[in-house]
């Protein structure tokens, strides 16, 4: 055995295994509004989502067999509503979707898609994983070969996009008259559906009475982060990054008290799996473009890949698991309620 064969062996077997399911679903998403307004827009979206859901673990046990292994999720957004109260908005989430017949294993907030915090009995205990901090820097841009370098890179600026970007604000042409150039999706087929995506943004806030530099992450980015863990792609020095905790007892007053996923369904298969499906309103396509755009983007972890497609092999999934992220996942969009 080579050094080589031998490295790559040992920083296999650092990362650690998470138990995964055949698939994820993920049964709805609402602005912090709708969850603070009235519950019928709630409830009628639910409603659409019941039957679907039985649909696709139908699917999942025709495909893997009687004991395929079907989690739902559900992403609370509460990064950017940060100040609403999780026992008034759980409390009427969760009735809502009992009375829908829509099972809820696993409760996700998205601000823990920003940070992930330790803690103890809902106290801070250490410091919390900068899990979106940590995913930009994984970030791989397309280079562009007539770019003029007028624009900052992404890892500067926080944008993203799928081509070449508009040349009308090349600084070569407020000099001269020139034939405006459209923007380019690269490998478009016949012709191009070119998107930039914001990541982030910076804005100076005050803190303790100094100013300081605050990063406000982009939902789009925090959804691809999102998805992510739900095809259990995400590891901080080898282990599992936002491992589910079970929850008992009351909810707190604050969100940051509480884990970023939470086990409901003491019962539940695996929060993570080799597929997902999100049932969302149809308002979030252009979300979802983005996140799809950046999960292409993404450098993936190469260990933690080889142990999912090992794991797949050892439990004979019927289609090897994808490289590509994208191709693990899919999207239900349902009309206005």
């Amino acid at each position: 055995m080579t050094a080589t064969d031998y490295s790559e062996a040992g920083e296999r077997n650092r990362v650690v295994g998470q138990p995964l399911s055949h698939l994820s679903i993920e049964v709805g998403h609402f602005y912090m509004d709708d969850l603070v307004n009235g519950v019928d827009r709630i409830k009628a979206q639910l409603r659409k989502v019941a039957p679907l859901v039985r649909s696709y673990t139908d699917a999942a046990r025709a495909e893997y067999g009687p004991g395929a292994r079907v989690s739902t999720c559900f992403l609370v957004d509460d990064y950017f509503r940060h100040e609403t109260d999780p026992r008034e908005i759980l409390t009427k989430l969760l009735g809502a979707a009992e009375e829908c017949g829509v099972r809820i294993d696993y409760l996700a907030r998205e601000a823990g898609c920003a940070e992930v915090p330790s803690l103890l009995d809902g106290e801070p205990v250490g410091a919390p994983v900068r899990l979106a901090e940590m995913m930009a820097a994984r970030i791989v841009a397309e280079p562009d070969p007539g770019a003029t370098g007028r624009r900052p890179p992404t890892a500067e600026s926080g944008w993203l996009c799928n081509g070449r970007r508009s040349s009308e604000y090349d600084p070569g042409q407020a000099m001269r008259i020139a034939r405006y150039r459209p923007p380019e999706e690269f490998g478009a087929r016949n012709h191009s559906i070119f998107l930039d995506v914001q990541l982030w943004s910076r804005a100076l806030e005050e803190v303790a009475g100094e100013q300081v530099e605050i990063v406000k992450w982009s939902c789009p980015f925090l959804a691809s982060i999102w998805q992510l863990l739900r095809l259990g792609m995400i590891r901080n020095d080898g282990a599992v990054v936002a491992k589910p905790e079970p929850w008992s007892g009351e909810w707190p007053a604050d969100w940051w008290k509480m884990p970023a996923v939470v086990q409901l369904n003491e019962r539940a298969a695996p929060f993570a799996a080799y597929r997902a499906v999100s049932v969302l309103p149809y308002s979030y396509l252009g979300i979802e473009h983005a996140v799809r755009v950046i999960l292409d983007h993404l450098q993936q972890d190469d260990e933690v890949l080889a142990k999912l497609r090992e794991r797949g092999a050892a439990e004979r999934i019927p289609v090897s698991v994808p490289v590509e992220a994208t191709r693990r996942l899919d999207h239900v969009f349902l009309g206005d309620v």
